[in-house]
Order: structure tokens, then C-alpha cells, then sequence
């Protein structure tokens, strides 16, 4: 074996001793780099005659070559030993199940509202959506509330920039302005039958959304849901509310012997009004009266603030709390468990 041929010996001796690319980079240098075997030999072509340096330069770069062969060989192989130490640190047991996404479903106060829609809508009710931002005319002046009522107060209400102090703007007590709302473009698209005495179709609709009032606990949370509704006519009367509403309530807890009391109370911007309550005959809240909203005739204030005369057109509103219907539907006895995001109490209602 000539000097060449040792070198090449040499170096894939080298070469296989290193375990990481880090010493294969040392090796490297011993034999390719610029103080490295293969340019002690070309340096050493300085003395040779002209056919003697292109016999030994042809020998010393097919040695190079040869080197450098090696060396890409055992590159590669450090590269393929490294890949199969991941696969088999990262190696997967196929025996496990597999991990499915799971399914998603409606919120319950969502499902309530679905449902209370549904209800209302074959009963020939529209429904209305409008800001939660309101002005203070649609949320207590429109709806006969005085400046000296309790729900005007800071304590009570939740008030916003923008506005004027005569005039602020606030996060709505209730979802009553869009009947408001609702009534005012109604009789303004009729005006013309109605000036001219020939009536208009009834204003039917309800009004569910997002309120907010200063208030926390197990019952009560500062942003909760509302659904109002409002039916307006010549001749709408206080036992149309009262059929309406048991009718509703019936068909929403899916039970004929619901009974229904209509206990009088006070409403600013109705009169006569009514606190309803309901009483199961079966079941475990059989026997117990549970208040699930307020009610009464449309104040002859409201009515004229909606643009029609109280002497031709009368009619009935109500207002209910779809976060209470969906606890006492779905026996619910914490209303912050609805705002919580708990994905184990949620999934019960998929």
C-alpha cells in the first residue's frame, strides 16, 4: 500500500470514529482543511519537475476525491442514524384510540331562544334586533320611565361616552326600546293609511337580546338576556295576553296543567300591569308559584310616543327572562354556570 492509499485508510478511520457532526468537522480539517494532509502534499509539489507535478497532482486529487467520498458517506450516515433516533423517541403506539374532535354544540340560553322564537313566529309574531348601546329617550323616556326612577341611577345602570348630560347614552336595561323602535318605523311605513282612517296591519313582535344592569350573583349577572314582546292593534285587549302567554308557556315547558297567575304589580310604562307566575302539577317544583314575567295593557304614554293615538289603537307588552326559562327548563340552579365556559356542563345540552 502506497503513501495515497494509506491516507485514504486513514482518513475513513477517522472519519468513522466521530459520532456527531461536530467531530466528523474536526476529522474533516485533519485531512481536507487548509492545514490538512492533502495541502502538505500539494505544497510539496514545489521541488518536482513539470511531468512529475502532473503524475503526482492527478494521484494527490484522486486521493482528495476519494477523502471526500468518505467523508459525504459518513455524513450521511450520521444523518440517517440521527433521524432514526427521533423516529423512534417520537414513535407512535398505534394501539391507542384515536383522538377525535369533539362535537360542538348550542349554548342553552341559545336553545331557549330558539325556541322562544320559534313559538312566538307561529303565533304571527316578527322579531326585531336593535344596539345594545342606547339612547336614554328609547330606553326610559319613550317607555313613560321619569327622570326620578331608581333605574336611572348610576347604581343601577350601566352609562357610556358619547351623548350629551341631558341626553347619555348607556348599555340597555332592557330589550323594551326596540319595541319602541320597532312601533315607530311600523306607523311611519302606514302613516298615510293611518291619517287617512283606514288603520294599519297589527304591530306583533317580540324583542330578544343581551341587557345589562349592575347586579351579580346566583340569580342575577350583569349582562343577561331578555326577550320583550309587544302586540298592538284596535282591539288587543288584556285576555289576548293572557292567552298568548299561557298558550306560550305551555308549549315551551311541554306541559297542558301548567297554571298560569297573573298577580297585579306596577310597570311605568304599563297599566294596568301583572307579575306572571307559573306552577307545575308535577315534578320537583310541583305546587311552588315561580315568577317568570312582568306584563300588562301598553301605557296610553307609550303608545303615543310610538306615534299613534291611545283612543284607536291598544294593545299589550310583556317581558321575560330567557337565562330564568332555560334553569327552571333545564333545572339550572346557578345562572353564573352559564357564563363560566365549563365544556363538561356545556356538553349536557348537545
Amino acid at each position: 500500500m502506497n503513501e495515497l492509499d494509506a491516507l485514504v485508510e486513514s482518513a475513513r478511520a477517522g472519519f468513522a470514529q466521530a459520532t456527531t457532526p461536530a467531530d466528523l468537522e474536526n476529522a474533516k480539517a485533519r485531512f481536507l482543511g487548509k492545514s490538512g494532509r492533502i495541502t502538505e502534499l500539494m505544497k510539496g509539489m514545489a521541488g518536482l519537475s513539470v511531468d512529475e507535478k502532473k503524475s503526482r497532482g492527478a494521484a494527490i486529487n484522486l486521493t482528495k476525491q476519494a477523502i471526500e467520498t468518505a467523508l459525504g458517506e459518513r455524513r450521511q450516515a450520521l444523518l440517517d442514524a440521527e433521524l432514526q433516533a427521533q423516529l423512534q423517541a417520537e414513535a407512535l403506539d398505534v394501539t391507542l384510540p384515536g383522538r377525535q374532535r369533539g362535537q360542538g354544540g348550542l349554548h342553552p340560553v341559545s336553545l331557549t331562544l330558539e325556541r322562544i322564537e320559534e313559538i312566538f313566529g307561529s303565533m304571527g309574531f316578527d322579531v326585531a334586533q336593535g344596539p345594545e348601546i342606547e339612547s336614554d329617550w328609547f330606553n326610559f323616556t319613550a317607555l313613560n320611565t321619569p327622570e326620578d326612577h331608581p333605574a336611572r341611577s348610576m347604581h343601577d345602570t350601566f352609562y357610556v361616552e358619547g351623548g350629551t348630560e341631558a341626553a347619555p347614552n348607556l348599555l340597555r336595561t332592557h330589550t323594551s326600546p326596540m319595541q319602541i323602535r320597532y312601533a315607530v318605523q311600523h306607523v311611519k311605513k302606514y302613516r298615510a293609511r293611518i291619517d287617512a282612517g283606514q288603520g294599519m296591519p297589527e304591530i306583533r313582535v317580540i324583542a330578544p337580546g343581551r341587557t345589562y344592569r349592575v347586579d351579580s350573583d346566583a340569580t342575577h349577572s350583569p349582562m343577561f338576556h331578555q326577550c320583550e314582546g309587544l302586540w298592538i292593534g284596535e282591539n288587543v285587549s288584556f285576555k289576548d295576553l293572557k292567552v298568548v302567554f299561557t298558550d306560550f308557556c305551555r308549549t315551551f315547558f311541554e306541559s297542558d296543567d301548567l297554571v298560569l297567575r297573573f298577580r297585579p304589580s306596577f310597570f311605568p310604562f304599563t297599566e294596568p300591569s301583572a307579575e306572571i307566575d307559573i306552577q307545575f302539577q308535577t315534578g320537583p317544583l310541583a305546587g311552588r308559584w315561580l315568577e317568570v314575567a312582568g306584563s300588562g295593557e301598553v301605557h296610553p304614554n307609550v303608545v303615543r310616543n310610538m306615534g299613534l293615538d291611545p283612543e284607536h289603537y291598544i294593545g299589550f307588552a310583556f317581558g321575560m327572562g330567557p337565562d330564568r326559562l332555560t334553569m327552571l327548563r333545564y333545572g339550572v340552579n346557578d345562572l353564573r354556570l352559564f357564563f363560566d365556559g365549563d365544556i363538561r356542563f356545556l356538553s349536557q345540552f348537545r
